[in-house]
């Protein structure tokens, strides 16, 4: 037993919210639902894996929120929770840059209907280009173990 509860992401699940996006603008997120085979997820990250160019100084900022609906069609969407503000999540160096990496944010779903997305918006402050994907990880579903997993590596005699 163990070596499953030192398996973090054996208490997780995750969902696809965004593609491969170019564009500046607010991105909706795909509707998933909470529930999952375990029980209801009552928090989430969202991770937003980025890459810009961007030239000296230039920044990249995330902005987002989250909506919950009554079902994966999102009826009845509404905004949930406090919107989180535009965020430098990375700077252009001197002589320009490529900046590579993931912005997260925590979200506490206790209070949500069952069917949540993202709305998010990644934008420079100049010129600079870019390209971004968000996939959300749920937590705390009532019954554990609850994973997509496709395998494990090590066991906990290992660490």
């Amino acid at each position: 037993m163990r070596d499953k509860f030192l398996l973090g992401g054996s208490y997780s699940r995750s969902d696809r919210q965004l593609g491969s996006v170019t564009a500046e603008t607010e991105q909706n997120g795909e509707w998933v639902g909470r529930l999952g085979d375990k029980g209801i997820a009552l928090s989430a990250k969202l991770i937003v894996s980025y890459s810009a160019v961007l030239s000296a100084g230039e920044t990249l900022t995330l902005a987002g929120n989250f909506q919950d609906a009554l079902d994966a069609a999102g009826t009845g969407a509404a905004d949930f929770g406090e919107a989180v503000p535009a965020t430098v999540v990375a700077t252009g160096d001197s002589g320009g840059s490529t900046e590579e990496g993931t912005a997260e944010i925590d979200v506490d779903l206790s209070g949500a209907r069952e069917f949540v997305r993202s709305q998010v918006t990644v934008a420079t402050s100049g010129a600079g280009t870019l390209a971004y994907s968000a996939v959300i990880v749920f937590y705390g579903d009532h019954r554990q173990p609850n994973t997509k997993a496709i395998a494990a590596v090590g066991t906990a005699d290992s660490i």
